[in-house]
């Protein structure tokens, strides 16, 4: 994968778990170092896999893109939920201290 670009890295490491068939699919920062095009290709695969019923936990650092994508958002802080968000409430990042931590 080392002549791949860092989008379609992360499409074949999402297919390369698909393989096995999970009900749950955990990624981490699965856009990262990845263009705006690949990113929109990266969600959409992420949406269609919500879709056909398996669930996608979804851990990411940038919470006004993530909203977007979810269904509903839980915020960590210090290994604590300390939010937590549907998308059809209203949201800023100053609701959750700026969304890191």
């Amino acid at each position: 994968m080392n002549t791949l670009s860092g989008g379609n890295a992360q499409r074949v490491s999402i297919a390369k778990w698909l393989a096995i068939g999970p009900r749950l699919l955990i990624l981490d920062s699965p856009t990262v170092g990845v263009d705006i095009a690949n990113k929109a290709g990266i969600y959409g695969i992420i949406s269609d896999l919500a879709a056909h019923g398996i669930a996608v936990l979804m851990i990411c650092d940038e919470i006004e893109e993530a909203w977007y994508q979810s269904h509903r958002i839980l915020v960590m802080q210090k290994g604590q939920i300390t939010h937590s968000f549907l998308p059809d409430s209203s949201f800023s990042g100053q609701d959750c201290g700026g969304g890191n931590g």
